[in-house]
């Protein structure tokens, strides 16, 4: 059934129950940031408070925004975007949009004004609904944005090009629109993260949004008692996609900002989270200062959490193995998907395969895969190859992009452009994103075998390997490196534990600098191979 009746199920079920808390524990988010991303922040993030809304409340806010969409003629198919923090008004928009029988599209909140405009015209967006953060985006082109769409501002002190989000809802019915939802409607687009080029639209039928759904409660066992943890933004499908499990359910769930260890901590336990998802570096955030003595376990209250889990990015396994250390106790999982696959799951490990941590696992619930190689004949176990996964969750369609679907939907397959390989228990393990690949002298470099391995070193807290040009091997692995804080390390020291490595795969170059990461932890490889493939062409260039 649609994830919409999901929400109408619990709003009767459980309307007095918790459904979600918005929750900003600090004054100030201390992560890394630009000044320019520091600007954009809404002001309300550096106010520590607690919201929350029932089930009964969830389910009336969407029916609010859905009647008030149907009032200003939007129909099935039409495009609503969502361009928001996350906050408590999130998902009630969200399913409000699916309620109509509109199509919802989240747009990443790093997008500057160029992005913004390019993916609302790509997707063909009706409306647009955007937070206090991006008044200026939206004002660079508030021209060509309202040219046939409406603008509709969530926040106090509307700006005169938009119309307040507040005053359009206000008088609107809480009864639930009468418009037939099925699962083969169209649903959401989302969008590629960019790491390989400009965003493209993912298109979706309802039918992925329940896979989705019903796919993260069963691998993961969510009850009526457990509390999820999100911090992701809600706009990517991993964070929105691993929330759905709890609508599922039926329990509560809780939207942190702020991703401090002691902010995660103090999270889960004054909530009392028994499920949480993190990115590699919060997970390595939170072992480091439980390393150096910056924050205790005893501190908080944590025998309650049960399951931690990673996505996104491949996860070292000594990560892992350090964190058995100090929570022996947690169940483990880690999933792997595409925003083409409905986000994570399509593959994963499953809380029982624990003694595999390095694979990404086996096909998770209704999904199939394969490895292919580049004549699309499938490989013997062992060999590496494309990963193609098949299943409900898979995209209808890059929306109005022909010949990118016909490189990437085959027969029903999609194609994902990561190199993996599967051992001789089933278990598949991902080597790399396809175009991530080094070819140097002849020979294929993974960069993700090598990074796995350099993240052994104890200074290293992230490391990212990518080619850059070599006159004479045509590529060279170069070892980007991001050290602990206040760690001293000399580059001698790396090349002296990578002796442990074959020759071929060796860095040819260690760089000392900070790792980019998107919003969905994902390393930002093509900034690092033009930051630093410029710079030995200038280099190369001063020397001639």
């Amino acid at each position: 059934m649609p994830v919409i009746e999901y929400l109408e199920r619990n709003a009767k079920l459980y309307p007095d129950e918790i459904a979600l808390v918005e929750l900003n524990p600090d004054e100030r988010d201390n992560r890394r940031m630009t000044w320019k991303e520091f600007d954009l922040i809404e002001p309300e993030r550096f106010k520590p408070y607690r919201r929350q809304i029932s089930w009964s409340v969830f389910n009336e806010k969407a029916n609010r925004f859905a009647n008030m969409l149907l009032g200003r003629g939007i129909k099935k198919g039409d495009k609503v975007a969502i361009l928001m923090h996350n906050c408590l008004e999130w998902l009630p928009i969200y399913f409000g949009v699916l309620k109509t029988g509109a199509i919802a599209v989240p747009f990443n909140f790093r997008y500057d004004a160029d992005e913004i405009l390019y993916c609302a015209e790509l997707a063909e967006v009706d409306i647009i609904v955007f937070g206090s953060a991006f008044i200026g985006r939206i004002e660079t082109y508030a021209d060509k944005l309202s040219k046939g769409r409406l603008l509709i501002y969530f926040g106090d002190s509307c700006p005169s090009f938009a119309e307040s989000y507040h005053a359009l809802v206000a008088d609107c019915s809480s009864k639930s629109p009468d418009i037939v939802i099925t699962e083969d409607d169209y649903g959401a687009i989302y969008f590629s993260s960019g790491t390989t080029g400009f965003p493209k639209a993912i298109l979706h039928k309802h039918q992925s949004l329940t896979q989705a759904a019903q796919m993260e409660q069963i691998h993961h066992n969510t009850g009526r008692e457990d509390v999820f943890l999100c911090i992701p933004p809600l706009y990517h499908t991993g964070a929105k996609f691993h929330w759905m499990g709890s609508l599922v359910a039926g329990s509560k769930a809780v939207l942190l900002k702020g991703t401090k260890p002691e902010t995660i901590l103090s999270a889960i336990s004054s909530e009392k989270c028994t499920i949480v998802w993190l990115l590699v570096p919060w997970a390595q955030d939170i072992l480091d200062a439980l390393e150096c003595g910056k924050i205790k376990i005893s501190d908080y209250e944590l025998n309650q959490w049960r399951l931690m889990h990673i996505g996104a990015q491949p996860v070292p396994p000594s990560l892992i193995k350090r964190w058995k250390e100090y929570f022996p106790n947690h169940s483990y999982d880690t999933n792997y998907g595409l925003s083409e696959s409905t986000g994570p799951g399509c593959v994963h490990l499953g809380m029982e395969n624990i003694h595999k941590v390095g694979a990404i696992g086996v096909p998770g619930y209704r999904w199939i895969c394969k490895i292919v190689d580049e004549n699309d004949n499938e490989v013997k176990q062992g060999e590496v190859g494309e990963l193609c996964v098949k299943g409900p969750g898979v995209m209808t369609c890059y929306y109005r992009n022909e010949e990118a679907t016909k490189e990437s939907l085959k027969n029903g397959w999609l194609y994902t452009g990561d190199m993996a390989m599967q051992d001789e228990d089933g278990f598949y393990f991902l080597v790399d994103r396809k175009k991530d690949v080094i070819v140097s002298g002849g020979e294929n470099l993974y960069p993700v075998q090598i990074e796995d391995f350099l993240r052994r070193y104890d200074k290293i807290k992230d490391v990212a390997v990518i080619g850059l040009p070599d006159r004479r091997l045509g590529e060279k692995a170069a070892a980007v490196i991001e050290l602990k804080d206040n760690i001293v390390c000399t580059q001698e020291e790396i090349e002296q534990f990578c002796n442990q490595l074959p020759r071929y795969k060796r860095p040819k170059e260690i760089i000392f600098a900070e790792i980019p990461r998107n919003a969905t932890g994902k390393i930002e490889k093509p900034k690092l191979r033009e930051r630093y493939g410029a710079a030995r062409l200038v280099e190369k260039e001063n020397k001639a």
